[in-house]
């Protein structure tokens, strides 16, 4: 397997990901995972004391699909946006049909009114599967700096 070519798939997928999330194309975002995946959001402090309580947390890909419909469906929210910025991107390791990626991030929250904020800062720990042509998140464990929590955590980070 060619290194060069598994490091810009595995960007590509990473940059999709927030792509998807920032435009509001929340549908897509399970068809970037594996089923089944594992997808938390945890606090830096319980991921460091081994603790798995999260404040998001979805195991299948049907979980991440309920989520995007509750999201649309049923879930009342004042109405914001994300944007993304990510990088840089740490390969742990390559290994057979899975890479192991740290990637930090910040991201930023847009209301309605157009207020903009900074929401959370953190890393991404993925779990890769890159034996297909469309590489695909087995685990993206999203581990934020803080232990406060905004009430306004609707949508995936």
């Amino acid at each position: 397997m060619d290194e060069r070519a598994v490091r810009l798939g595995v960007q590509e997928l990473i940059g999709l990901y927030a792509e998807i999330i920032d435009e509001d194309r929340l549908e897509e975002w399970p068809d970037l995972f594996a089923d089944p995946c594992r997808y938390q959001i945890i606090s830096r402090s319980n991921h460091e004391a081994g603790l798995r309580q999260g404040v998001m947390y979805a195991a299948t890909r049907g979980m991440l699909l309920d989520r995007v419909f509750t999201l649309r469906q049923a879930n009342l929210y004042e109405p914001h946006r994300y944007r993304h910025v990510v990088g840089p991107y740490r390969f742990k390791s390559i290994d057979g049909n899975t890479a192991i990626v740290h990637t930090h991030f910040i991201t930023a929250r847009i209301m309605h009114s157009g207020e903009t904020s900074l929401f959370a800062t953190g890393r991404y720990l993925d779990e890769i599967d890159i034996s297909g042509s469309d590489y695909k998140f087995c685990e993206r464990i999203v581990v934020i700096d803080s232990d406060q929590i905004d009430t306004l955590l609707a949508i995936p980070l």
